[in-house]
């Protein structure tokens, strides 16, 4: 228990530095997309190699894609159900801002620093279903309903193959399917950036964090959060005692299905007209949840 709470509250101490160093004026909020880039393009693209090499992968695995993928399904049609009734736009954005996961920069420091290689593993694929639906598979969807604009297939295409860790999803699922080893320079060098990527992802994390927001959307935020919060239990309950999957592959995926909202989900809503401030205040404080009951999973599973 003390080595959990040791290193959960080393990650959350990463990122209490970076607000601080941003309140203080050593970053500022526009050096974010630097961070995200960073952590995006080169360190969790490492770490995706590393964890892929470091086990013997299991053809079975590949079927998280469709548990990310129906994961996400879910919230967003929760997110449409609860909503309906304001209005094609509320609904557009409920389905936007209760759905897609923050896995990338937020659960994979977190699994990277517990669990071994084959949960990260499993928590890559399972993003690829995610970034499907988060990258722009749910906003073609709420588009369309908030703005009868058409459905494009095309745009979601281009948004995922310009995606670095989406691509480098996919060429180690194909490596590893196929047996193709990764070269040793190539290893060399991703255990380089692999090793830096839970301190970036945290640190940006950090510079990204704010907190302040309308009291306006207290209410707003609270209901936004309990649907899918509630959601995610359930879904959490069905990972973990129904799946035909390891016992370690069951843990990670009940960590998964509660991390944050996806930040893309912010960008999203400023191209239906939505309410940004609110989808930002959704987002900033579904990270503060998840750092809670993720660490107490971990806690209660016995990591």
């Amino acid at each position: 228990m003390l080595d959990v709470l040791t290193k959960a509250g080393c990650l959350i101490l990463v990122i209490l530095l970076g607000y601080i160093l941003k309140r203080i004026g050593i970053f500022k909020k526009s050096d974010f997309p630097v961070f995200s880039h960073i952590v995006l393009d080169i360190t969790l693209p490492c770490a995706i190699i590393i964890n892929f090499t470091a086990f013997d992968f299991e053809p079975s695995l590949v079927s998280l894609v469709f548990v990310g993928i129906g994961c996400c399904v879910i919230l967003a049609f929760a997110g449409w159900f609860f909503f309906r009734r304001s209005g094609a736009a509320d609904s557009a954005f409920g389905m936007l801002n209760c759905s897609g996961y923050n896995i990338g920069c937020f659960t994979m420091p977190y699994v990277q620093s517990f669990l071994g290689p084959t949960a990260v593993v499993a928590s890559c694929i399972f993003d690829v279903g995610n970034a499907v639906c988060s990258n722009g598979g749910i906003y073609g969807v709420a588009s369309t309903l908030s703005h009868g604009n058409r459905f494009s297939l095309r745009s979601i295409g281009k948004k995922l193959t310009t995606s670095v860790p989406f691509i480098t999803y996919i060429t180690m699922l194909i490596l590893a399917l196929c047996s193709i080893p990764v070269p040793a320079p190539v290893l060399s060098f991703a255990e380089i950036g692999a090793n830096a990527n839970s301190f970036m992802a945290m640190m940006m994390l950090g510079v990204g964090f704010e907190i302040s927001f309308e009291r306006s959307y207290l209410s707003k935020v609270s209901r936004f959060l309990l649907i899918r919060y509630s959601i995610s239990a359930l879904l959490a309950l069905f990972c973990y005692f129904v799946l035909p999957f390891s016992l370690e592959v069951r843990q990670v995926l009940t960590a998964l299905v509660f991390s944050p909202v996806c930040s893309a989900a912010v960008a999203y809503t400023e191209k239906i007209d939505g309410d940004v401030g609110l989808a930002g205040a959704i987002n900033s404080c579904s990270i503060i949840i998840s750092v809670v009951i993720i660490t107490c999973l971990l806690l209660v599973m016995g990591v």
